[in-house]
Order: C-alpha cells, then sequence, then structure tokens
C-alpha cells in the first residue's frame, strides 16, 4: 500500500505543482473547485444522503462557487474563514468529545460546506499572495502528516483518540510537532521574510504549530464522521489515498485558518 501511495504522489505531485505555477488565477480557482466538487460529492456519501440528495448537493455547491468567484471580496472572505475559525475552534472540539452523530439533510449539508467552502476560497486567495507561500504552507500538513506516520509506525503506543481513529498516537503527534519544527526552521532561515516569519522565526515556528494542531483537527473529524458513516475511505479516485477528502481533511482545517490570519494582517495594515 505504501508503495501505491508513493506513486500516486510521483503521479499528481508534478501535474498540481504545474497548475500552481503556471494556471492563470481563473484556471486555478476552477481547477480548484473541480476538487471540491468531488469532495462534495464524497462529503454527500458521508452523510448517507440519497443519489438525488447528493446531485443537488454537488450542483448548489458548484453555484456557491461560481458566485464567489469573480473577485469576491476580502471583507466576505474574512467572514466566511471567520466561520470556519469558529467552527474548528470551538464546535469540532465538542463534536469529537461527545462523539454527535448528526445525519440530518440541513446539518450536514452546511456542515460539508463549512469544511468545503472556506478551504476552496483559501487554496484561491493563498495563491494570490505567491504560489511559493501557499506550497510552503501546504508543505506544513504534508510534513505533519508523514512524519506523525512514520513516527506512529515505529514509537507509537499511546492512542490519540481510539474511539474516533484507533491508529493515531500520541507519539504521531510528537512527530508531526517535531517535523514541523524542523521543516519550520529550514523555511525561516531560507526566506525570512515570508509571511509567516517577517515578524521573528520563533513567532513563525509557533503559527506553523498552530496550523499542524488544526490539521490533526481536520484529520480527526473527517475519520469520525467516516466512521459514524461505516466507510474506510471517503472515496476511491486516488489508489493508495482513498478519496479526496482523505487527502485534504487536515487541508480544511489548517488552510482557512492560515487565510484569516493573513488576511486579518493585511486588512488591519491599511
Amino acid at each position: 500500500m505504501l508503495k501505491v501511495r508513493v506513486l500516486t504522489v510521483l503521479l499528481l505531485l508534478p501535474l498540481f505543482l504545474a497548475a500552481l505555477f503556471l494556471l492563470p488565477k481563473t484556471g486555478w480557482a476552477l481547477l480548484m473547485l473541480g476538487v471540491v466538487l468531488i469532495g462534495a460529492r464524497e462529503w454527500s456519501k458521508i452523510s448517507a444522503f440519497s443519489g438525488f440528495q447528493g446531485w443537488v448537493y454537488v450542483l448548489l455547491t458548484l453555484f456557491i462557487g461560481l458566485a464567489l468567484l469573480p473577485e469576491s471580496s476580502r471583507s466576505a472572505n474574512l467572514v466566511l474563514y471567520g466561520v470556519a475559525f469558529l467552527f474548528w475552534t470551538l464546535l469540532v472540539p465538542l463534536w469529537l468529545r461527545n462523539q454527535w452523530r448528526a445525519r440530518q439533510w440541513p446539518i450536514m449539508a452546511l456542515i460539508g460546506w463549512i469544511v468545503l467552502i472556506p478551504t476552496w476560497l483559501a487554496l484561491v486567495e493563498l495563491r494570490t499572495f505567491g504560489p511559493e507561500l501557499l506550497l510552503g504552507l501546504l508543505a506544513v500538513v504534508w510534513v505533519a502528516d508523514t512524519a506523525a506516520y512514520f513516527a506512529g509506525r515505529k514509537f507509537g503506543r499511546h492512542k490519540l483518540a481510539p474511539a474516533i481513529s484507533p491508529g493515531k498516537t500520541w507519539e504521531g503527534v510528537a512527530g508531526a510537532f517535531l517535523g514541523v519544527t524542523l521543516y519550520g526552521l529550514a523555511w525561516g532561515m531560507w526566506n525570512s521574510l515570508s509571511a509567516p516569519f517577517n515578524s521573528g522565526l520563533w513567532q513563525g515556528i509557533l503559527l506553523l504549530w498552530l496550523l499542524t494542531l488544526f490539521s490533526i483537527l481536520g484529520d480527526l473529524f473527517e475519520s469520525w464522521m467516516k466512521r459514524v458513516a461505516g466507510l474506510k475511505d471517503s472515496g476511491r479516485i486516488l489508489p493508495g489515498h482513498g478519496g479526496v477528502l482523505d487527502r485534504i481533511d487536515a487541508l480544511t482545517a489548517a488552510l482557512p485558518l492560515a487565510a484569516f490570519g493573513l488576511l486579518l494582517k493585511n486588512y488591519y495594515a491599511f
């Protein structure tokens, strides 16, 4: 399975990087919206929507995306990122602690949009600050995920949340933070003017730790929702990785936070 995962990454990563650096803004936004639509379809299955409800949900997600596509105001985006921030900081910890099993169509539809739409906006907006910045922030989550995987396999003894995701361990969490720390040190020393580090190296490291914490929340939330739905993976579109939601679960919490912080900083700077 590890070989299949690696081969999938080796195939998709060059295509992703080409799109990230070469596509015009609208092309990038539409490509990422396509990814989000696949995620919406997977969310409809996690939510146990009927086939008709599922396609209606995808269509509504498309309409929302297209409505936000033309140069949406940053004030409106701040509101959407703020909603996502409150969702991940206040509601999700309670959701996971109490192991809620909401299955009502309106609630699950709304939660799916709170998870997916701010993630899409963040992927589009963070790129406007430079594809290098977006890639650097994406790499925080990738490094955390990879370091957690190998640290958990090698040293994992103490379960993080056995009722939610039995494979995750506290040792894996420690590995994630260690990996992100080393990555952050390298990034900050290489480019101290990059947005996370322009207030200082260790302030930047603290920001990356916060993104790591949110990425773990995103991972756990999707794991719980799949467990409630009785699913191992959100889909099968990515060999060795499952579905789109399985790959972007950590990003759904981390990227809107990054965009929220960066937008607030720039918003109040003028």
